[in-house]
């Protein structure tokens, strides 16, 4: 079982992507294929005059401030504009897809965050009114279901809280649940950068290996600490290895699992102590 998470940035080729994945999909490999949507929800949001708000956690990730109308274009640009693209561009390569969302059938449960301490424009706020959660389950029953029917999933946020109502999750984390529920025995997390870079300026400094626990890494900024905060998590949950890799040329999730960009590695050793997934 491998799971792939794509990137919206604009450094990603989708194209690539879903055609590697027709590959894998037709050399027998189970996949699953997870996306987010940041650039669409932020492109639609000014489209509408709606402005795009951040916030900075005391961890020092930076996250979308959600609220209820931000939200809803969050649900219009992810499950209206992203995934119908990406489910046509698979079936074009002849790929069975099938979008879903944490929505459907209660699959990624969630805790909303009542009261989020962050920065928003610099100054210290708590902010009561974001529509955000953590990812607290995964049901993975429809998720083997469609892949058992010979599909292959294309999953994204939005989760469902605890009163039955949507929240927006981070993409990667979601990758990163998803992956673990599944014992996965690969998380392919693609971005626009080649892998994490000891210099986020030079291209040439890619370390082809880096250690995580389940803790925000200090020093890391961007998109590129949720990414590892997230490979700490599947690691921890049983997945086999991890990966953060370019989402862009030939081939790019092959070239992924056969060693190019970083492999994400636990603290005290390769991936987490006894930590196997499934097979393939």
């Amino acid at each position: 079982m491998i799971v792939v998470k794509c990137g919206g940035a604009a450094g990603v080729d989708t194209a690539a992507v879903c055609r590697d994945l027709a590959a894998l999909a037709a050399g027998g490999e189970r996949l699953v294929l997870v996306h987010g949507g940041s650039a669409a929800t932020d492109a639609l949001a000014r489209r509408l005059g709606l402005p795009v708000r951040r916030m900075v956690a005391p961890s020092g990730i930076s996250s979308r401030r959600t609220d209820a109308a931000m939200l809803d274009v969050l649900l219009m640009a992810v499950l209206g504009t992203v995934k119908p693209a990406l489910v046509a561009e698979l079936a074009g390569y002849g790929v069975r897809a099938v979008g879903l969302s944490g929505l459907d059938a209660g699959m990624v449960r969630c805790r909303r965050k009542r009261a989020v301490r962050a920065l928003v424009d610099g100054r210290p706020t708590v902010v009561r009114d974001d529509r955000s959660g953590r990812i607290i389950a995964v049901d993975t029953a429809p998720l083997r279901a469609v892949l058992a029917a010979g599909g292959l999933p294309v999953l994204s946020p939005p989760g469902l809280d605890e009163d039955d109502r949507p929240v927006n999750v981070d993409a990667d984390r979601m990758a990163a649940a998803v992956a673990a529920a599944l014992k996965a025995a690969h998380l392919v997390l693609l971005t626009a950068a080649p892998g994490v870079l000891a210099d986020p300026a030079d291209p040439a400094s890619l370390l082809g290996e880096y250690a995580v626990d389940t803790s925000p890494r200090s020093g890391i900024g961007g998109g590129m600490a949720v990414k590892l905060l997230a490979a700490g998590e599947a690691l921890a949950g049983g997945v086999g290895a991890v990966t953060i890799a370019a989402g862009r040329g030939d081939r790019p999730v092959q070239r992924a699992l056969r060693g190019a960009g970083t492999r994400i590695v636990w603290t005290d050793g390769p991936a987490h102590a006894g930590a196997r997934g499934e097979d393939r």
